[in-house]
């Protein structure tokens, strides 16, 4: 059904119909619910807390289990705040968590595998283009720096694309 169409069917429906289809949708699927929980009751902090509590985990799990460190746990996170409509200042700011939580680990760690580093590069790209895009850059520079100078102080063999992204970013914004 093309979105056209979906309009004129919902066009045809009066009040008390459109309303039965809105709830039965809300009871069946998890992500209308999640959607209109999130609309009408927020807790964009309580989320974030839970977000950044999970993403930790990846790297400093709290049993004895080796640490996962999966990227994707923190991108289904962003994806998922990006679908709700969460403020663009929180997603920046789990964007960077994410990569800064990454670097305390690896702080730790003797042998750093080249995947792991190019993950984290990928993560922190998509990250600065989310925060340019989304005029935050002022808000969120020193952090950005801090990324950079910390993937030279642990020597990752990509510390120069690090520095490179951010050289692009600081260019683009000083045109604006």
């Amino acid at each position: 059904m093309s979105k056209r169409d979906l309009k004129l069917y919902l066009h045809d429906l009066n009040k008390e119909q459109l309303q039965e289809q809105i709830v039965d949708l809300y009871t069946r699927f998890k992500e209308v619910k999640e959607y209109y929980d999130f609309a009408f009751n927020p807790k964009e902090n309580k989320l974030i807390e839970e977000c950044k509590f999970k993403i930790s985990k990846e790297y400093f799990p709290q049993t004895r289990r080796k640490a996962k460190c999966r990227r994707s746990v923190a991108q289904n996170y962003i994806r998922h705040f990006k679908r709700l409509g969460v403020e663009p200042a929180l997603i920046a700011d789990i964007m960077l968590f994410n990569v800064e939580i990454a670097q305390s680990y690896s702080a730790e760690k003797v042998n750093l595998l080249d995947s792991f580093c190019r993950s984290m590069l990928k993560s922190f790209d998509e990250a600065i283009n989310y925060i340019s895009d989304n005029c935050l850059f002022k808000e969120y520079k020193i952090r950005i720096e801090k990324i950079v100078n910390e993937s030279s102080d642990q020597n990752w063999f990509n510390r120069a694309l690090f520095d490179k992204s951010f050289s692009r970013i600081v260019e683009s914004q000083s045109q604006i």
